[in-house]
């Protein structure tokens, strides 16, 4: 973890863009109260092959007019063409923004071509070729490996070709295992990668949600967390307050071990990051 400690502590958030006016109010009243915890940046999601494109810049706009933190796009790969991405990055150039979050994404139902990258290191080396070091690049880092790759070593070296193209640092993939970060970040150090590699943190507020989605995204529930969620039944109150205790405590772990900072998967909301940031004294 030497490399890790070098970097100062940052807090970023992530939100998706919303589709209604209601949505759209709310985003805008979680933006301004997370900003107690003086975040680095704030990225929103980009719905494959541009579906929410003018959601994102209408969110990317809203973080910019409060002000206070970064607004920090997502770029994908799925659908996209160099062209496309040629335009999205003159405008983001034109508004002053100057972070990105490049991934590959997800193939929607039905879709079966990626379009002109497949995968985020061939876009992250497009960004660079058309803009030099003008962004600062964020890419996608799996703790418990992307639930796609044929092996643990293949998926090390997939990331380790996002970096040789021009990441400047990385957010991982949510997680409740700490051991399974500080792994990662070992075996990125004897590749010799030398990133801020910032674990992704989402809180626990909904357990059947978040087993739905731990379940798509290859994320792994501890059965002691499942267990004690599961024994909560429909009591809500309860599910929140036991996940604010496991998440916190998690955090903590993480950034007593080395971490450089923590990047709040939000789901729009900021009550649960609000009280996680309290209960460490980062709000």
């Amino acid at each position: 973890m030497k490399s890790q400690q070098r970097y100062s502590q940052m807090l970023s958030c992530e939100f998706f863009p919303p589709n209604t006016d209601e949505g759209i109010q709310k985003l805008s009243v979680a933006n301004a109260q997370l900003l107690r915890i003086k975040p680095t940046f704030f990225s929103v999601t980009y719905g494959a092959g541009g579906s929410t494109r003018e959601r994102t810049f209408q969110a990317i706009r809203s973080i910019q007019t409060h002000g206070g933190a970064e607004a920090a796009p997502h770029l994908t790969c799925v659908a996209s063409t160099r062209q496309g991405v040629r335009e999205i990055l003159a405008n983001y150039r034109a508004q002053g923004i100057r972070r990105l979050v490049a991934l590959r994404g997800d193939l929607p139902s039905g879709m079966r071509e990626f379009g002109e990258f497949r995968y985020a290191n061939e876009l992250v080396e497009f960004i660079r070729a058309e803009t030099g070091d003008y962004f600062h690049i964020e890419v996608a880092a799996y703790p418990e490996f992307h639930p796609q790759a044929t092996s643990t070593e293949r998926d090390l070296l997939n990331f380790k070709r996002k970096v040789e193209a021009g990441a400047n640092s990385a957010i991982t993939q949510y997680f409740y295992n700490a051991d399974a970060y500080f792994r990662f970040v070992d075996d990125c150090e004897k590749l010799g990668l030398d990133l801020a590699i910032v674990p992704g943190i989402m809180p626990i507020t909904n357990f059947t949600q978040l087993a739905r989605f731990s379940d798509q995204c290859g994320a792994e529930i501890p059965r002691w967390i499942g267990k004690r969620l599961e024994s909560c039944g429909d009591d809500r109150q309860a599910i929140r307050a036991h996940g604010l205790e496991i998440v916190t405590d998690l955090c903590r772990r993480l950034l007593e071990g080395g971490a450089p900072g923590l990047h709040f998967y939000t789901m729009n909301q900021s009550g649960p990051t609000l009280a996680i940031c309290e209960r460490l004294g980062l709000a």
